[in-house]
């Protein structure tokens, strides 16, 4: 049985602002080990459960925020940018029979602890087929196109909830709860890690690979905080305006759909002047 973590760094223990998740800030390196244990206590349960193989892709900025050398020897880790599916790379191959959103968040333009979907700022939200979508439930939608379903789900008590709305089964650890944008009530390191530790051990049951879903087509709307970034992202063939500051998209499968996203949200993010957005 084999195991794909998805480690974002937004909802790790004791994360709780910019400074927090943004390489190069001294707060930064603080934060990385809290996020490893993190990701370590998933492993460990997942083994506990009766997981063969685990491999975890760094999913977070530069995607290359987790600390190899304190990762749990039993996993292995895909670090590093420009990957196919990005935040899910390695779902593609036939071979993963679960997913965990380890340090995940909500989604632009809901409560939660820096929520955001893909930038950090700009996007205001974003919705498929009318409903709205974090990242975890876009990512959802991606891995369900590959029979796998999403077993664990960890990051502040909204994303918890959230993920009630995408993975109903899966088992949440909120490793804080959500007191504004950059706030929140924190747990300690080592509660946190108990806890998903034993999450993810529940978790390994539920790792059973389904048919796959063919859910498509997939309309994707995202609206910004300024024109001129809807203006941007039409320059992807087959996105039109469907707002002043909204735009949309329709495409057959989530695969599709997903690697659209990227394109619309690297283009915009390089059209967002400083200060002025």
């Amino acid at each position: 049985m084999k195991i794909l973590i998805s480690a974002d760094m937004e909802g790790a223990t004791g994360v709780t602002w910019p400074a927090d998740v943004l390489p190069g800030h001294e707060q930064w390196e603080r934060c990385r080990p809290l996020f490893t244990s993190d990701v370590n206590a998933a492993i460990a349960g997942f083994f506990a459960g009766g997981v063969d193989e685990v491999l975890v892709n760094e999913a977070h900025w530069s995607m290359r925020n987790l600390l190899l050398e304190r990762l749990d020897d039993r996993a292995e880790m895909l670090t590093g940018r420009h990957k196919d599916l990005s935040m899910v790379e390695g779902v593609q191959h036939g071979d993963v029979d679960g997913i965990a959103f380890v340090g995940y968040h909500t989604g632009a333009g809901t409560e939660g602890v820096l929520a955001h979907t893909y930038l950090a700022n700009s996007i205001t939200g974003v919705w498929v087929n009318g409903s709205q979508a974090s990242e975890g439930r876009l990512n959802s939608l991606v891995v369900a196109e590959y029979g796998v379903p999403v077993v664990l789900v960890t990051g502040d008590d909204r994303t918890g909830a959230d993920a009630g709305t995408y993975a109903p089964r899966a088992r949440t650890v909120a490793v804080k709860d959500y007191v504004s944008r950059y706030a929140a009530v924190c747990r300690t390191p080592a509660r946190t890690a108990a806890d998903i530790r034993a999450a993810a051990e529940e978790a390994a049951s539920l790792a059973v690979r389904h048919e796959p879903v063919a859910a498509g087509p997939f309309t994707v709307e995202l609206e910004f905080d300024a024109v001129h970034l809807a203006g941007a992202a039409t320059v992807v063939p087959g996105v039109a305006h469907s707002g002043e500051r909204r735009v949309s998209y329709t495409l057959p499968t989530m695969y599709e759909a997903i690697r659209a996203f990227k394109a619309v949200t690297t283009l915009v993010s390089q059209a967002v002047e400083e200060q002025y957005g």
